[in-house]
């Protein structure tokens, strides 16, 4: 394909369509938005003047798993009609709350995903059971499903079909990051304390990289002592420093470097840039003021000034922990930031607004260094991946195991889930575990363990008498007992495991009363091994018998432009009703 619309072809397109449409339905009745009902061997959704009929088996969580092949539409008087989008999401406008504001951008971010989805059946995609012994940014690449919540999810609102093929992470095409230097007066830079004063010289670039910049900077009569480097993604320079920082340019506040010779990898965030070239240097974060899932991708320099502090808080407490340090989880800590003041935006935006998260950067470790002989990296995201034919990775994996299901999906559960449970009881200490948040260590097919990521802007103390350096209050907060344990049982157990549970019982490798029986007793022999935290367990029951049901599109419905309030996000949450608690029938 050489243009960046040859992949738009009338099977393609259906095809995803088709797709996206069964997940609508699935997440929108499960959020209870949509009620489809039951008509003899398949289900009945009606809205306006026309209606859906599709078969779905109903499984626990009331997680409705859709036959995307089964999927019809048709006008009140039994007329079969073409499968369109948007189409759905007109007819049903007032069910899914969605305003005439709302409305247009929402098309656009669903278009945006069923091209997205299009253009990964135009391409050739290893099969699950390629994938198994595939290389770790082959994986990241193949991803189709994006977030299993959201519907629109990969809306990346601003880029031309060109960006897309140059950006988006599942065209896995190779990057060049720009540098600017930016006079320290006006500019912040935080790392930390083991990283050396020239860590970022010594590591980001090489000797003619170096050089050249040197050059640049003599130009202006400066040098590195004067600037902090930071790496900008080409679409930001392109759409949005050159234009809206055009004056710093000009009166030298900021100053063009080129970029390097290193390549990247854009990653499933699609912000965050894998070092190809070198793969065990940092990752690279990049602010990029795309509308994407509810927010403006944008990086607050605000934020950057404590984030490696709060990145070595944390790491420091889960390596240092015994029961942690037996799971073998690892933080990859964002340990280097650097972020620019503008003027002009700080002074005239208000705090959160996008207009103050336009320039900054991070550094996240690698995952690279830290892997040990015959072990493999896989983002966690690829246990619900399922490829072109149906064929899960998830049961490509058990299958190269060797083990029976049941005992696969346990070590995976001691690898992921019990490090999550045991922060939140013994630090209230929670995190931000979805697919994208965690990397799985594999061997032979078989989860070992997992390192965490994204902890600046996603982890979180709900524990009032937890201590915290001065520097790491941010991530303080108290919330009710009764949200406290949806940081488990929404974060995890429905927004994460509700999906794998079935794909593996649909595929027929694992009944879901097998898996959830799994689940329930990993968590009770983390507890019995744990006498100490009995009255946390008792207060925070994961096994109580039904949980609030949190809804994430909900949120992107009502304000596709920021969901929540970064700064109260509990307040910000949107519930309906609440959810039996699969756990529960195992306590």
């Amino acid at each position: 394909m050489t243009e960046p619309t040859d992949h738009l072809r009338p099977e393609h397109w259906r095809r995803a369509t088709r797709a996206l449409l069964a997940k609508a339905i699935g997440e929108f009745a499960h959020e209870r938005l949509l009620a489809p009902v039951q008509a003899g061997d398949h289900c009945v959704l009606s809205g306006g003047s026309e209606r859906y009929l599709f078969r779905a088996e109903r499984l626990a969580l009331d997680h409705w798993a859709v036959d995307p092949a089964s999927l019809r539409r048709q006008s009140a008087d039994g007329e079969d009609l073409p499968l369109d989008a948007a189409g759905f999401f007109i007819a049903f406008s007032g069910e899914l709350g969605l305003s005439e504001e709302i409305l247009p951008v929402y098309l656009e971010e669903v278009a945006s995903t069923v091209n997205r989805g299009a253009y990964q059946l135009a391409v050739p995609q290893p099969s699950a059971a390629a994938l198994v012994d595939a290389d770790f940014q082959e994986i990241e690449a193949a991803m189709t499903g994006g977030h299993p919540c959201f519907v629109a999810g990969s809306g990346r609102l601003g880029f031309t079909a060109g960006d897309y093929r140059a950006f988006a992470p599942e065209t896995g095409a190779g990057v060049r990051l720009l540098w600017l230097a930016a006079l320290r007066a006006h500019a912040m830079f935080a790392a930390s304390a083991e990283l050396e004063r020239d860590w970022l010289l010594e590591t980001q670039f090489d000797a003619a990289d170096r050089e050249r910049f040197a050059s640049v900077l003599a130009e202006r009569g400066l040098t590195f002592d004067d600037v902090h480097l930071i790496p900008v993604h080409p679409w930001q320079w392109r759409n949005k420093i050159s234009t809206a920082f055009a004056a710093e340019i000009a009166e030298g506040r900021l100053v063009m470097l080129g970029e390097t010779g290193d390549e990247y990898q854009a990653q499933q965030s699609i912000r965050t840039f894998f070092n190809r070239s070198r793969p065990a240097s940092d990752y690279v974060k990049t602010a990029l003021s795309v509308l994407n899932m509810g927010f403006m991708r944008g990086l607050s320099t605000e934020y950057m000034e404590v984030t490696p502090a709060i990145n070595d808080f944390i790491a420091g407490l889960v390596h240092g922990d015994p029961t942690l340090k037996q799971s073998g989880v690892t933080v990859l800590r964002e340990r280097a930031a650097v972020g620019y003041r503008h003027p002009a935006y700080s002074a005239a935006a208000p705090k959160g607004s996008p207009y103050r998260k336009m320039l900054a950067a991070l550094w996240r470790e690698s995952p690279v260094p830290k892997l040990g002989p015959g072990e493999r990296a896989a983002t966690m995201a690829s246990l619900l991946h399922v490829d072109a034919a149906g064929r899960p990775f998830a049961s490509a994996l058990i299958a190269r195991s060797g083990l029976e299901p049941g005992e696969w999906l346990r070590r995976y559960l001691e690898a992921y889930l019990v490090p999550l449970v045991h922060c939140f009881y013994k630090y209230g200490l929670v995190f931000m575990p979805h697919g994208e948040n965690v990397i799985l260590v594999l061997r032979g097919g078989r989860v070992d363990r997992v390192f965490l990521k994204d902890i600046g802007e996603e982890a979180a103390v709900f524990d009032e008498s937890m201590p915290v350096p001065p520097e790491a209050e941010r991530i303080k907060g108290a919330v009710p007992d009764e949200v406290r344990t949806l940081a488990i049982l929404t974060d995890v157990v429905d927004c994460f495991l509700r999906f794998l549970s079935a794909i593996l019982h649909t595929d027929g490798v694992l009944d879901e009363r097998d898996f959830w029986r799994t689940a329930a007793a990993v968590v009770r022999r983390y507890q019995g091994d744990h006498p100490e935290l009995a009255e946390e367990f008792a207060r925070f029951d994961l096994f109580e018998e039904t949980f609030a049901l949190s809804c994430l599109n909900r949120l992107q419905l009502n304000n596709n432009r920021q969901m929540v309030d970064l700064g109260n996000q509990e307040e910000s949450l949107i519930y309906a009703g609440r959810l039996d608690n699969p756990l529960a029938t195992w306590r």
